[in-house]
Formats: structure tokens, C-alpha cells, sequence
């Protein structure tokens, strides 16, 4: 007989419940939107009555989880940057020719002096004065050589080296340049999602696209200028020696050198040694301060490796200016007055205060390693999105109309018990899209509209069932128990089948195709929980109360 326990029937209608309480903030979404942001600046200080107003638009104790809307339904800002690997490849040698010449420093007698001579970008080319030592020197060059630390560069070291009459020149070998092009993009990726989450905005989309470019979507951004703003600025930050200062940018700055400009004195110009003492990866924390003068100014502190470096650096070096280099333009250059242990310090300069917090925020996500050449670049308006929106609310329609008469028109009551279950199943969807935090993008749309047919099936197959069950003369309670029991295995088979499909979609595609996986594959959770537990339960409170001695589906 038909029988469902009273445990089991408070369990389904408290999951129905839930889902429908979750995805009611959807149906207020711009009052929650602005209630949710207004919590989230009074957070941060922002007490303001506007605040304070869209506070009050949605309650509390309700909940205010929403589904995400994706670039092309809320509009915003789409890039795709290739990052300049081989600027890594330069800092690579350039930090390499202190260490190189510090070694070699150690056997002056045998290989005499050493001096650095023009090379390119990914290589250091060093003159000994005494040719006669040439494979003491190279023994000592190789003997810095480190592995490569990646599965495909075992038994690879990160340099070779090799003499060519009096020069030892000094490369970085293939396998650690495929090793350095790795981690270079993997830090680019996670600084500009660290640089894009500090700003708060929803949802961005961040992924690796090929070998060496990422495609960066964040909706409802303005444009995609403010968007290269954010993540644009390369924020490297290095502590390096002085050696001169002139108003000559054009002057020699000598091998191992490089001039740059002052950032608070026009027209003037420092030369530095390229090599820094001490780098912005070795920042552990930047917050915004106040100088001394109460001009807005950066504090900033050292991780214990750069620390010592930093403080043994002053130590050594008391009364010699000392260049504070941000994006290869000088910030400050004071003198150093005393050795300045505990690795803090601070960054002072013409700043305003929305300046200095920028910096802190860049310095804090960190310096990306390379440069970005931004390839291609789009703003989405929100009326395209509006647009987009629109036309999926019709085709939404449509459909979930279409299948509700269909099913009335072919099944009569126990039609409009799938329709009830329909219904829900709809509800549900965004019930578990907003607890989430998923993001609902145009193919997101048909995936719900694909689930809106695909939810009926489930209850088709039951009452064809039933249907072929009343043919053998079997009674009504009978009928509709056998009914479930062998549609089931043919319900889970189909979708179960479905479900798969959608998991590969979601692991091997990006973007769109994850938001239509997503839908799809929560829609099939939900269809089958509705058509197994849902409408069967329909079903029996209706036979319960009637007791009717004969059904027509």
C-alpha cells in the first residue's frame, strides 16, 4: 500500500521549504544587492545614513544570499593579458651577478679581477683579468648552479655556464625557464585575483588561458580601463644602493647600473646599482600611515629573510643614500642615518591619502613578477546585460508555460502535481545557486531552461507506469506503488548519465560552459528529488483524503 512516514514527509517539505526560503531574495534582488553592499561598507567603517538606508531595505534575519550574475547579464569589464615572461628572466641574471661576483671574489689570486661586461637580457657575461684561471672560475660558477624544483626538470640544474676566450657567460638553462614561465603565470594569476578581491567586487572570473596568458572578467566594473588600473600596475617595489644624482638621464650609467627617475623631483635622476638589496616579495605587511609631518606616507615590514638583509644593509652602509625604487621610478632616497633593525620601515612621498592606500593594497597583494600586455580588452555595458536578461526571462517563460499545459493537457491532476513539483524544482535551483554564491551567466539561463523540459521526464515515465499498471486490472494503490518502483532505476539511469556529462563539463571547461554545467547539473539534482519524493508525496496525500476506487492519468 501507499505508505510514506511521517519523518520522511516532514523531511521533504522542510528541504522544499528551505530551498524556497533561500531563493527568495532573488525575487528582491536589487534591495538586497544594496542592503548586502551597505552591510558590507558599514563593516569597513562607512557609517553613513545612505548606508544606513539601504540597510534597511531587506530584513536581517532574512536570508540575503543571491545568484550572481555573470559579465554578459550584468555588464562590466573583459581582458585578456599576456604576461611578459621574459622580464623574469632579466631580474633572474641581474639578481645572479652579486652572488656570481662575491664568488669569484674568493679566489682573486688564481682568477685575478672580474668585471661584468654587456650582455643581454637573460644572460651575465663576466671578464676575468687572468685567463690562465678560467676552469677554477667556472668550477666555481657551476658550483651555484641549483635543480630545477619541477617534475620535468629532474636531474636539469637552473644555469649553465660556458667560456669563450676570458668570459664566463652565464645563462639560464631550458628547463628552468619552462620552470620560471610556470611559476611566473601561477603568481600573476593569484596576484591579480588578490589585487581584484581587495577591491571587492563579485565574482570575478581569473584563468589561465595556453601557456602564457589570463582572461580576467569582473562585472559591474565600469570600464576596462578602471579594471587595468587595478591589476595593471605592476607595484614592484626594490631597495637599492645609490650611486650618483644628476639631471642626466641620457648619462652613462656604467655596466651593472641603470638610471631611473625621481618620482617627487622633476628632472631629476638617479643612477642606481641594478641589483636590489632587499625586494617588495619580501614584504610581509603595507598599511597606510602618516609621516612625521602628518603627510600620508606608506608603513611597511620585512619577512625575517629580508629583514636581516635590510638591517645588515644599513648597518654597513651608515651615511650612504639609499633609493626606495617603485616601478623603476625612485619614491625617496634618504640617507641612512643608523642601522635600522626589525625590518619595518617607512615610504613617504607627495602622496594624497587615496594614493597611499592604493599603494598599500598593491604592495600587500604583492608585485606581479612580470609585466602585462593587455591583448584584447571589452567593456560590457548593463544594457546589453539588461538585454540578455530580459530575453532569458522570455525563453524562461516560454518554456516553463509550454510544459505546464503539456503536462495538464496530457496527465490532468496528476499533471498539475508534476506542475506543483515543477514549480518547486525551479525554486530549489536558485535556492542552491544563492547558498553558493554561484555565478548565473547567459548560458546559466539555458541550462535552467534546458532543466525545465528535462524535469519532466522523470514524471513521465511514472505515470506512463501507472498508466500500463491500471491496463493489467491492478488496483489504484497498487498501480501507482509498482508505478514508482520501476520507473526508478530508469529515472536514475537517464540522469545519472546527465549528471556525468555535466561534471566533465564543468572540470574541462571554463567560463560559459562552467555556468551552463553548474545549472545543469544542480537541475538534475533537483528534478530527481522533486519527481521521486515530491510528487509521489503529491500523490499519496491526494489518495489519502479521496480513497478514489478508480484514476485516469
Amino acid at each position: 500500500m501507499l505508505q510514506i512516514d511521517l519523518w520522511k514527509r516532514i523531511t521533504i517539505w522542510l528541504t522544499c521549504a528551505v530551498g524556497l526560503w533561500l531563493a527568495m531574495p532573488n525575487a528582491f534582488y536589487t534591495n538586497v544587492e544594496k542592503h548586502n553592499d551597505a552591510v558590507q561598507a558599514i563593516e569597513l567603517g562607512a557609517t553613513t545614513p545612505e548606508n544606513l538606508a539601504d540597510q534597511a531595505r531587506w530584513p536581517d534575519w532574512m536570508p540575503s544570499g543571491l545568484v550572481n550574475l555573470g559579465l554578459d547579464l550584468r555588464g562590466g569589464a573583459h581582458l585578456l593579458a599576456e604576461v611578459q615572461v621574459e622580464d623574469v628572466y632579466t631580474a633572474r641574471m641581474q639578481a645572479a651577478w652579486p652572488e656570481i661576483r662575491n664568488a669569484l671574489a674568493q679566489e682573486r689570486a688564481i682568477i685575478g679581477g672580474v668585471v661584468q661586461q654587456p650582455s643581454a637580457a637573460d644572460e651575465v657575461r663576466v671578464r676575468i683579468r687572468q685567463p690562465e684561471g678560467m676552469p677554477r672560475a667556472l668550477e666555481i660558477v657551476r658550483g651555484l648552479a641549483r635543480p630545477v624544483q619541477t617534475l620535468t626538470g629532474v636531474g636539469a640544474n637552473d644555469i649553465e655556464v660556458r667560456a669563450e676566450s676570458d668570459l664566463i657567460i652565464v645563462t639560464l638553462s631550458e628547463a628552468e625557464k619552462l620552470a620560471t614561465d610556470e611559476r611566473t603565470v601561477q603568481q600573476s594569476l593569484e596576484i591579480i585575483r588578490r589585487r581584484i578581491d581587495e577591491v571587492g567586487t563579485r565574482e570575478p572570473t581569473i584563468q589561465r588561458q595556453g601557456a602564457d596568458r589570463i582572461l580576467i572578467q569582473v562585472p559591474g566594473i565600469g570600464s576596462a580601463g578602471e579594471l587595468k588600473e587595478i591589476i595593471g600596475t605592476t607595484a614592484q617595489l626594490t631597495f637599492n644602493p645609490v650611486v650618483t644624482r644628476g639631471t642626466n638621464p641620457d648619462a652613462s650609467a656604467g655596466i651593472g647600473n641603470k638610471i631611473v627617475p625621481s618620482l617627487d623631483e622633476p628632472g631629476v635622476f638617479y643612477t642606481i646599482e641594478a641589483a636590489p638589496v632587499v625586494t617588495g616579495e619580501e614584504l610581509v605587511d603595507a598599511q597606510p600611515a602618516f609621516d612625521q609631518n602628518g603627510r600620508p606616507a606608506v608603513n611597511f615590514r620585512f619577512n625575517t629573510s629580508g629583514a636581516r638583509k635590510f638591517g645588515d644593509y644599513t648597518a654597513e652602509n651608515i651615511g650612504s643614500p639609499f633609493a626606495i625604487i617603485l616601478d623603476d621610478e625612485v619614491v625617496s632616497a634618504p640617507t641612512i642615518q643608523s642601522h635600522i633593525p626589525g625590518g619595518s620601515g617607512i615610504i613617504t612621498g607627495r602622496f594624497t591619502v587615496e594614493e597611499s592606500t592604493n599603494l598599500a593594497v598593491l604592495l600587500r597583494a604583492g608585485a606581479l613578477p612580470a609585466g602585462l600586455e593587455f591583448l584584447e580588452e571589452r567593456t560590457i555595458g548593463p544594457e546589453l546585460g539588461q538585454d540578455s536578461i530580459d530575453a532569458g526571462k522570455i525563453a524562461t517563460i516560454v518554456a516553463f508555460s509550454a510544459v505546464l499545459v503539456f503536462m495538464f493537457l496530457s496527465y490532468g491532476l496528476f499533471g498539475v502535481f508534476a506542475n506543483i513539483a515543477l514549480i518547486i524544482n525551479i525554486g530549489l535551483i536558485f535556492g542552491l545557486l544563492s547558498l553558493i554564491g554561484a555565478t548565473l551567466t547567459l548560458p546559466g539561463i539555458a541550462g535552467i531552461v534546458l532543466t525545465v523540459g528535462m524535469a519532466v521526464d522523470a514524471n513521465v515515465l511514472i505515470f506512463e507506469r501507472i498508466r500500463e499498471e491500471l491496463k493489467t486490472s491492478k488496483g489504484p494503490a497498487r498501480a501507482i506503488e509498482l508505478g514508482y518502483e520501476k520507473a526508478l532505476s530508469a529515472i536514475l539511469d537517464a540522469n545519472i548519465t546527465t549528471f556525468i556529462t555535466a561534471t566533465i563539463l564543468f572540470a574541462m571547461g571554463s567560463g560559459p560552459v562552467r555556468g551552463f554545467a553548474i545549472t545543469l547539473g544542480l537541475g538534475i539534482l533537483t528534478s530527481v528529488f522533486t519527481a521521486i519524493f515530491v510528487t509521489r508525496l503529491l500523490v499519496v496525500m491526494w489518495f489519502e483524503r479521496r480513497r478514489p476506487k478508480t484514476i485516469e492519468i
